[in-house]
């Protein structure tokens, strides 16, 4: 018997009390239980927000409450966090983003400083020097190294210019 057709007569014989839930579209009214911490501290420690938007590997998105659960990549760019008093932006390297059952978002992010921290001539001049080492005659690591840095000052001024 196929796999396929082996899991629909399972399923088909499974009592009520083992259905799944259904899932629905989320409201922005419910809550998402949000943890975001960094490695040496935690930002939110199970904090209820309205909603989180993730710079994520595929494609920015945003969190609501009753979203499905998964895992995402981040890439470098702003977290936004979205309360009912307000919101507050991150600009984070990279880290993960676990979607958990039941209304729970994890947030693990390598580094992370809130955006207006940032000077956006500073970053300017910073990604100048990286782009000229990473074009320059040093060592493919010293090259390979400058191109990320670069990359990271690019998001970051991308991030401020909105």
């Amino acid at each position: 018997m196929s796999s396929l057709r082996l899991l629909a007569s399972a399923a088909r014989r499974a009592p009520a009390a083992l259905s799944l839930g259904r899932r629905g579209y989320a409201e922005a009214s419910d809550k998402i239980n949000l943890t975001l911490v960094l490695p040496h501290q935690p930002i939110f420690t199970s904090a209820d927000v309205v909603q989180v938007n993730i710079c994520a590997a595929t494609g920015d998105m945003g969190i609501l409450a009753n979203h499905v659960p998964s895992i995402e990549p981040l890439r470098p760019g702003v977290v936004e966090v979205v309360e009912s008093s307000g919101s507050k932006k991150w600009f984070v390297s990279g880290g993960f983003a676990t979607v958990h059952p039941g209304n729970k978002l994890t947030v693990n992010v390598v580094e992370a400083a809130p955006l207006e921290d940032f000077s956006a001539e500073a970053i300017r001049t910073n990604l100048q020097e990286a782009l000229r080492v990473a074009s320059g005659s040093g060592s493919e690591e010293d090259k390979l190294e400058a191109r990320i840095e670069a990359d990271v000052y690019e998001a970051l001024q991308h991030a401020i210019s909105k």
